[in-house]
């Protein structure tokens, strides 16, 4: 039996007997006249009664038809079982893509906003359930669309045939342990985008797209690739149907970094953290409290006075592991409206020490052992640093990679290897401190290491120069830039580098200008106005040089000078900065590894967060033509720790540890209304329903509608009322077809 879009419409069937009291009333206006020639007429009508009454009741039956086809056109029936197909009608293919990112954990209305989208999933099911027509459903999570390389897109039912069982195996998928919000920030277009690879080409079905989304205003505000993917289905005569899975904008935290700062990162030494806090309230906070725990020990809290709306606030907190090896720090917040970003994660290697390679040119070694004296792990305070003190010929024959940062101190001349090793030591991410001295030769640093800009030293060099005292201006010799080197002493009245004295240094060309586009920047001038300290860029390293000596030959600045040591540490990390530059991993992004072969077995075994005790099942990495061990974990769903267990050719394993955190950006709550949806979606048509006040309508069923059959019909049927009313009429004979017969005279 055929359903109707407006049954409510069908009451006007009434309208059917209007023909019949038309024809009543119009037996009643006749009356009975007594007419001699009548009669005459009347026995003539008697022997064709019987056909003309005919004639006249299926008239009038035509009529009633007519008004009820009428009736039928407007309630527009719905033909919902397989006969349909015999009038040309299709199946029906239900299409969920539910948003199962984390910000849809929002439980500001009691209840999360995934739950409301599971639940208008569940009601469309049931109610699909009860109808018999020819129909499919397909359920996608955003967080299953292979978005992440390496992991195909998985649907959680697959073109599956609705009957009468649906409900039960739809129930079966709701209702499963891990059907839940993910940790990941998945957002529409590849959902939408996996719709053609996980169902293939529509053919005759019709296709309805249901998004299930809270439509957070960081993926659907100027999204013109969304709109275009949206725009893209509906000139493919899809459906679309936007249902809002949350109704307010909630008040949230979240962490959005944890990560170490300036500081050299060896076992025994003070490590300088800093963690950040975003309100995406519209309300400040006040006095926020972030949890913290070393090891999975808790140390005090950091306390935070207050964040403004949209705002984020950092600070800074000392960590400090007295044994070499991996640590942890947690970072959290007290519980809000959403819980996966509450939490953020470090993980650190920490070696006994950390080591520096020092390279004087001359044989009493005098500018090595001042670094060396301030460098050293020795004494009171423990620096975490272990130099070693060579000749120049140590950089052709020995690697360099072991070393967080190397200093040519005094250097006169180094020979093609060493150049060629250290320009390819700078080049992947290592770092180098130039001190100038007498043995230094401006000609050949020009010529060798300069090279016209192609070298790692940053400006070609003249001869050596002094600077000549100022007895009148009492000026400072030395006026530093804003530099990370300098950040304990610029801006400071009365500091100690007004009392440094520098006697001589090396002129740089006169004809020497840096470009605006020059990787080179003068970090320090002297009073003169000529350069003193420089910062370079060689590839992913850098350089920092000083134009004369860090021993008292040309200076008096390692004399007692506090501010020296300050200097020196602070160019000790600051070179070894890219070396040890922290990679932020986000939940839902492949863990890879890639080893030597010659140190590790091709066998692996991953462990995730919540697998400590029962690691994943081990892998064997696959050899490429570079002789490199490659493997991947793409399962990388959950936030926390994971780790790597390796097996080390020499015998023995050595395990690996790595932070994976959330995307904080998807705890962004602000979102966008209906009427600001449309706006942005101008030009689409769509329809939008908020997922609270969702109700299915079993009459919008999609089937085969009647309503165009039955028009033609009532076309035939009005046709065929006009001929037999005048068939059924008296027509008498025109005056002119009579005088043709010779009937008027």
């Amino acid at each position: 039996m055929p359903a109707f879009v407006h049954p409510a419409l069908l009451a006007g069937m009434a309208l059917v007997g209007i023909p019949v009291l038309i024809h009543l009333i119009n037996m009643l206006r006749h009356r009975r006249v007594q007419w001699a020639a009548m009669e005459f007429l009347l026995q003539s009508q008697k022997k064709n009664r019987t056909w003309i009454m005919m004639k006249q009741l299926l008239l009038l039956l035509l009529r009633m038809l007519a008004v009820a086809t009428v009736v039928l056109i407007v309630a527009r029936p719905m033909l919902q079982n397989r006969f349909g197909e015999f009038f040309g009608g299709s199946q029906t293919h239900h299409i969920m893509l539910l948003d199962d990112s984390f910000s849809m954990s929002d439980r500001s209305n009691g209840g999360s906003a995934f739950d409301d989208g599971a639940r208008v999933v569940r009601q469309l099911g049931t109610k699909l359930s009860r109808n018999r027509q020819l129909q499919k459903f397909t359920l996608v999570r955003f967080s299953r669309c292979g978005a992440v390389a390496g992991k195909p897109a998985e649907a959680d039912l697959q073109s599956e045939p609705v009957d009468t069982d649906f409900p039960t195996r739809l129930g079966k998928v709701l209702d499963a342990d891990d059907f839940t919000v993910s940790q990941t920030a998945a957002g529409p277009i590849p959902a939408i985008e996996n719709i053609e690879q996980l169902l293939g080409d529509p053919g005759s079905e019709n296709r309805i797209v249901y998004i299930l989304t809270d439509f957070r205003r960081r993926q659907w505000d100027e999204a013109e690739d969304l709109q275009a993917k949206l725009a893209k289905l509906d000139e493919a005569d899809v459906e679309i149907r936007l249902i809002n899975c949350t109704n307010s904008i909630s008040p949230n935290l979240a962490i959005t970094s944890l990560a170490p700062v300036e500081g050299i990162r060896a076992a025994g030494v003070p490590l300088q953290m800093e963690v950040a806090v975003k309100n995406f309230g519209t309300a400040p906070a006040r006095n926020v409290s972030v949890l913290l725990q070393e090891d999975g020990k808790a140390r005090p809290a950091v306390m935070i006075s207050e964040v403004a709306p949209g705002e984020e606030f950092s600070k800074r907190f000392s960590v400090r592991f007295s044994t070499p090896g991996n640590h942890r720090v947690t970072a959290a917040l007290e519980g809000d409206a959403i819980a996966a970003d509450n939490k953020r994660f470090f993980s650190i290697d920490l070696p006994p020490v950390v080591t520096a390679l020092l390279i004087d040119g001359d044989p009493q070694q005098e500018d090595a052992r001042r670094l060396n004296m301030v460098l050293s792990s020795g004494g009171t305070v423990r620096t975490g640093i272990q130099p070693r003190i060579e000749s120049p010929v140590f950089l052709g024959l020995n690697p360099l990679d072991n070393y967080q940062a190397i200093f040519l101190l005094n250097v006169d001349r180094l020979d093609r290897l060493a150049i060629e090793a250290l320009e390819k030591y700078i080049a992947a991410g290592g770092g180098v401190g130039v001190f100038l001295g007498p043995r230094s030769r401006g000609k050949f640093i020009t010529d060798e290491c300069y090279r016209e800009g192609k070298g790692f030293f940053p400006v070609p060099l003249a001869a050596p120069e002094e600077l000549l005292v100022d007895r009148l201006q009492k000026v400072a010799d030395i006026e530093v830039a804003d530099h990370p080197i300098f950040r304990y002493l610029s801006g400071q009245r009365n500091n100690y580098l007004s009392e440094i004295n520098v006697q001589q240094y090396f002129a740089v060309a006169d004809d020497w200008r840096p470009s605006p586009e020059s990787n080179v920047s003068v970090i320090a001038n002297l009073r003169n106005g000529a350069p003193l300290a420089l910062e370079n860029k060689f590839g992913k390293g850098r350089v920092l040089t000083f134009l004369t000596t860090a021993a008292p030959a040309w200076n008096n600045w390692s004399r007692g000078n506090p501010s020296f040591p300050v200097v020196i540490l602070e160019m000790q990390t600051f070179l070894a900065q890219r070396q040890t530059e922290d990679v932020s991993r986000q939940v839902g992004q492949p863990l890879e590894l890639r080893l030597d072969q010659t140190v590790y077995g091709p066998r692996i075994n991953f462990s995730k967060p919540n697998e400590a005790d029962s690691p994943t099942a081990p892998v064997d990495a696959v050899a490429d033509d570079q002789g490199m061990l490659e493997s991947s974990l793409v399962d990388t769903d959950l936030s926390g720790m994971y780790s790597a267990k390796l097996a080390l050719s020499a015998g023995g394993t050595e395990t690996r540890h790595y932070a994976f955190n959330v995307d904080a950006e998807e705890g962004d709550t602000a979102a966008l209304d209906g009427p600001k949806l449309a706006t942005r979606l101008r030009g689409i048509d769509y329809q939008y329903e908020q997922a609270s006040d969702f109700v299915f309508d079993e009459n919008e069923l999609a089937g085969y509608d009647l309503s165009e059959a039955l028009l033609y019909l009532l076309i035939i049927m009005l046709v065929g009322e006009q001929i037999l009313a005048y068939s059924a009429g008296y027509h008498p004979p025109s005056i002119v077809g009579r005088r043709a017969k010779g009937g008027v005279r």
